[in-house]
């Protein structure tokens, strides 16, 4: 079991498993989506694919607590207390020192946390991204307003120089009061505006506001199963509808695969194209569209159709028209086996034919599950 002295000292709770050992955890997770997916006669699973249980994060989103003489970043914890979360083990090591620097940076800037009882103060949010591949870091600051972009310019420099490895810095600009995390508006203050990630040889590309799988290596592992899944049943003719920086559809496309791939974000849609161009791959389009709405004008069936929803799942609509598409395959990734199970129920006429567990979030009740679906003719 991972030793955390947040969990065992009552600070923390968001690693609500962290005390059952692993191995429980991932027979835990099997066991509800083998109920879930029981309804559709699934055959045996593929063996779970098993997270790192310390250090496998590639994200930190820390909230800005505290004062100005008194900064934390981290979390309010169930007592209603802010928590310094700066050393959390699901953070490498040098993740953990940049953030632990970068909280007492701040009451060196001067610049004060948002008290949210108050609708005082400028700074929300500390993010912190790491590239796996490189070992560049992109550290950003989620603002009220522009007021405290000149202290975050003028002390910026005892962070990179002490971290050479933060190439790229930005500020966010997020004005409303609401639990909204970032804002419309990024402001870089680095020339690099972006790390480069590698997943089994695939180039990819993380900006800010743009979605990444966390777990880097559940993440290369899920691209990987569904590029097999996908060679094995023919298909070159593909649509990647919520696509984001195109993990699915670069890994599942090649030189001979007509490929289309659909998301609402238009800086995920920059990264996308960047990576096909690298790759070379010709025969490829990426839209910043809304996946629904391509799919119900779309005016020719692709023979497999990738889905990779967000938590709510695919909701009714777009189902009934994957259903009136009818692609010979749809591979469906989920974050959330119940909203997957829900819309499995309103797309008739398939079957599955393969399903895989990916432990994307261990020490939590949550997972992702890959799911290769055959129309039953």
């Amino acid at each position: 079991m991972l030793a955390c002295t947040y969990y065992e000292n009552n600070l923390c709770r968001s690693c609500s498993w962290i005390t059952i050992p692993y191995e429980q955890q991932l027979q835990k997770k099997h066991e509800e989506l083998s109920s879930l997916l029981a309804p559709f006669d699934p055959p045996p699973f593929e063996p779970p694919v098993e997270s790192e249980q310390r250090a496998f994060r590639n994200k930190a989103k820390m909230q800005a607590l505290g004062f100005a003489h008194e900064p934390v970043l981290g979390i309010i914890n169930h007592e209603g207390r802010p928590v310094s979360l700066c050393r959390c083990p699901l953070y490498s090591k040098d993740m953990q020192e940049v953030l632990s620097f970068v909280e007492s940076w701040i009451k060196t800037a001067g610049i004060s946390p948002y008290r949210i009882d108050k609708k005082k103060g400028e700074l929300k949010f500390v993010l912190l991204n790491k590239s796996e591949a490189t070992q560049e870091l992109m550290l950003r600051f989620v603002l009220k307003s522009d007021k405290a972009i000149a202290q975050i310019r003028e002390y910026l420099p005892l962070i990179v120089e002490k971290f050479p490895l933060i190439t790229v810095v930005s500020v966010n600009i997020q004005p409303v009061h609401m639990a909204i995390i970032e804002g419309a508006e990024e402001i870089f203050l680095t020339q690099k505006q972006q790390l480069k990630e590698y997943f089994n040889q695939v180039p990819l590309y993380i900006r800010p506001r743009t979605f990444f799988q966390t777990n880097p290596h559940v993440a290369s592992q899920l691209y990987l199963q569904a590029k097999r899944w996908t060679k094995e049943v023919k298909a070159d003719t593909l649509w990647d509808l919520f696509c984001g920086v195109g993990g699915f559809g670069l890994h599942c496309a090649d030189t001979e695969t007509a490929l289309t791939g659909i998301e609402i974000a238009q800086e995920a849609i920059g990264c996308a194209r960047a990576s096909a161009e690298e790759l070379g791959i010709k025969d490829i389009r990426f839209q910043a569209l809304d996946s629904a709405s391509f799919a119900q004008k779309g005016n020719h069936s692709p023979q497999l159709i990738i889905v990779n929803p967000p938590r709510r799942g695919l909701e009714e609509s777009l189902c009934q028209t994957l259903q009136e598409i009818a692609p010979h395959y749809l591979l469906y990734s989920s974050c959330n086996a119940k909203t997957l199970a829900e819309d499995l129920q309103r797309i008739k006429g398939y079957r599955i034919q393969k399903v895989q567990l990916f432990d994307m979030f261990a020490h939590t009740a949550h997972y992702e599950v890959l799911v290769l679906l055959k129309r039953d003719d």
